[in-house]
């Protein structure tokens, strides 16, 4: 008779200890569920999508990573040529006014590639169409193509600046204002190689990211042109180098909508022509942009970033609008 409340004890103390197993339980289902997963929304990694979508210059992937993006641009340049004509008395000069109206459309695709995780390597390929409004001209051509690497020497750290190196060699693939006709045609290219080499600098204080960058440009002399202008005998073109400057920030609204807005500056050296009969020196020229981009999330692995801007300088282009997107290629991505 004394068995039995011992049994009733012992399954009683049984019951409390599965209840409190089950409560105990219950308690770190309930934290694990109330704290951030992986795939949770994080700030730092949409800020930094935010930054990548708005400056695709400071992108860097990690080793074996590819990416396509596809993107285009259209810009105007108003402008009044005035070029000086010798006669057929040496002593006596004409000078022509004529003005232009160029439309450019460019459909480029950029294609990157994680060498390592601190080094990327790109490739762009842009498709030209350029319209000349008030003489009735168009060309559709290959514009230039260009190559480049971008480093980073160190590793991010939280509260410190990231900074990028880049080099950047550009092909005259386009059709080279030196060998056409200057009269019933238009230049897609520069006509010259080129070397470029630089600095990004990127600073996050969530929710923006500030950036700047240092460039200089030095382009190869044109040799062997034999090109006739205002009456002369064009043989050699040395373009003259160019120096970069960009500043801005882009600026997280939320998980889906981005803004940035960037300011941009090129100087470029006095450009000297050689003549049969002597040389002649051109004049540099500044250009200045401001630029306002918005990203836009359409699915979780793609923003979409739309931009528009102005010059500020008569070397400038008056209008800038352009659109780009990451495109989904099966097999592209690293497995």
């Amino acid at each position: 008779m004394k068995v039995l409340p011992c049994v009733w004890l012992a399954i009683l103390a049984g019951t409390v200890c599965i209840k409190a197993n089950a409560d105990t339980a219950s308690v770190d289902d309930a934290r694990e569920a109330l704290s951030k997963q992986e795939d949770d929304a994080d700030s730092a990694k949409a800020l930094e999508q935010v930054f990548q979508a708005a400056e695709k210059s400071y992108t860097l992937l990690k080793k074996g990573e590819r990416t396509l993006t596809y993107g285009v641009d259209y810009s105007l340049v108003r402008d009044t040529l005035i070029e000086t004509v010798r006669t057929s008395n040496n002593n006596v000069f004409s000078v022509i006014g004529q003005s232009e109206a160029q439309h450019t459309f460019t459909n480029s695709f950029t294609f990157d590639y994680g060498v390592w995780d601190n080094l990327t390597f790109s490739v762009r390929l842009p498709l030209v169409a350029k319209y000349d409004t008030e003489r009735d001209l168009n060309a559709y051509s290959l514009g230039d193509v260009s190559a480049s690497l971008r480093w980073q020497p160190w590793t991010s750290l939280r509260g410190k600046p990231v900074t990028t190196l880049y080099a950047t060699l550009g092909l005259p693939t386009g059709n080279s204002p030196y060998d056409i006709n200057t009269q019933s045609d238009l230049a897609t290219g520069s006509g010259a190689y080129s070397l470029g080499v630089g600095a990004n600098l990127s600073y996050v204080i969530d929710p923006v990211v500030l950036f700047g960058s240092l460039g200089y440009t030095y382009n190869v002399p044109i040799t062997g042109i034999g090109q006739v202008r205002g009456g002369r005998l064009l043989e050699e073109v040395d373009p003259g180098s160019s120096f970069s400057l960009s500043m801005g920030f882009a600026y997280a609204l939320s998980y889906d909508v981005s803004l940035a807005t960037s300011y941009q500056m090129s100087h470029s050296l006095k450009p000297t022509f050689s003549f049969a009969d002597g040389d002649a020196e051109g004049r540099g020229q500044t250009s200045a942009v401001m630029n306002f981009s918005l990203g836009l999330r359409t699915s979780p692995e793609r923003i979409v970033n739309v931009n528009a801007g102005f010059g500020m300088t008569e070397d400038s282009p008056d209008v800038l609008l352009g659109i780009s997107m990451p495109l989904d290629i099966k097999g592209l991505k690293a497995q």
